[in-house]
C-alpha cells in the first residue's frame, strides 16, 4: 500500500500501537478491574508524554477523575483513558505524538451518553489545555456518564 511504510498496510507507528494494546490486555487481565493498576498504566503513560501532550493528558486525567470517579483509570492502545465499571473504554486521550498528527484528540466510545437525536460528536481535536477546554471536557464527561 502507497505511504502507509510497509508492505503490511500498516506503518510502524501503528504496528507499535497494536503490540502495545495487546500487552495492555495481557497486563490488564491480571490486573483485573484493580484501579490502582489501571492508575499506574495511566499515570506512567502520561509520564511518559512531552510538551502539549503532557499538558493535555495531565488536565484530561485530573478532569475525568473529578467528574467521573466511577469510572477506572485504563489505558488504550497507550492512551490514557477511563472505564466503565465492565472493564469498557468511555472516553480516551490520544496524544498528537503517537502517530505524528498537528491535534491531540479526546474521543468518546459507544458507551458514553452523549446522543443528541441522529447525529453527535464523539471525537474533539485539542491543542492546547485551557480553562475553556477544561470546563468543556468537564461538561462532556459528566453527560458521557450520566
Amino acid at each position: 500500500m502507497a505511504g502507509t511504510g510497509t508492505s503490511e498496510g500498516l506503518s510502524a507507528e501503528e504496528r507499535a500501537a497494536v503490540k502495545q494494546r495487546a500487552k495492555e490486555l495481557r497486563d490488564q487481565e491480571k490486573a483485573g478491574k484493580s484501579r490502582a493498576a489501571g492508575e499506574k498504566q495511566v499515570l506512567d503513560a502520561i509520564a511518559g508524554l512531552e510538551g502539549s501532550d503532557k499538558s493535555i493528558a495531565e488536565g484530561f486525567y485530573k478532569a475525568v477523575s473529578d467528574v467521573a470517579p466511577g469510572l477506572l483509570p485504563k489505558t488504550y492502545y497507550g492512551f490514557p483513558g477511563f472505564a466503565n465499571t465492565e472493564g469498557k473504554m468511555v472516553v480516551f486521550m490520544q496524544q498528537a505524538s503517537k502517530f505524528k498528527t498537528r491535534y491531540a484528540t479526546i474521543a468518546f466510545e459507544d458507551r458514553a451518553n452523549l446522543d443528541d437525536g441522529d447525529l453527535w460528536p464523539v471525537g474533539y481535536a485539542v491543542l492546547a489545555w485551557t480553562p475553556e477546554v477544561e470546563a468543556r471536557v468537564r461538561e462532556l464527561v459528566t453527560r458521557a456518564v450520566g
